[in-house]
């Protein structure tokens, strides 16, 4: 019986230390979750600043902090900055230019850029 219930724990122990794909692929969905969440968040405080210009910025950091969850949050912010960037050129009509820079700044973000590169002048502190 002990044996048996040695043979278990070391089971599980391997089992959590390994490089598992379930336990992988349970953590690219959780850094996914929660890279959306910082994506919104920082939608959010763009919505709640209000500051003409600053949009560049909140890309950047929204990117920035998605893609420091790893590579599900990564992952998440480059979902969700294409998909918002092809609907704003297909549907809100903004241009190529304006959808390049917004790329742009978030490819910054993404690939561990500072975002305060796009911080304007005037943007509250809070953020």
């Amino acid at each position: 019986m002990r044996l048996s219930v040695c043979f278990v724990l070391l089971s599980i122990i391997v089992c959590a230390s390994a490089d598992n794909p379930i336990v992988n692929g349970g953590r690219f969905a959780l850094d996914a979750v929660r890279g959306a969440w910082d994506m919104y968040r920082a939608y959010r405080d763009m919505r709640e600043a209000n500051v003409i210009g600053a949009d560049k910025y909140f890309h950047a950091r929204g990117n920035y902090d998605a893609a420091r969850r790893g590579p599900g949050g990564a992952w998440a912010a480059r979902v969700i900055s294409d998909a918002r960037e092809k609907w704003q050129s297909d549907v809100s009509g903004r241009g190529a230019e304006d959808t390049r820079a917004d790329q742009e700044a978030n490819a910054w973000g993404r690939n561990g850029g500072d975002p305060n590169r796009y911080r304007p002048s005037g943007l509250p502190s809070k953020y």
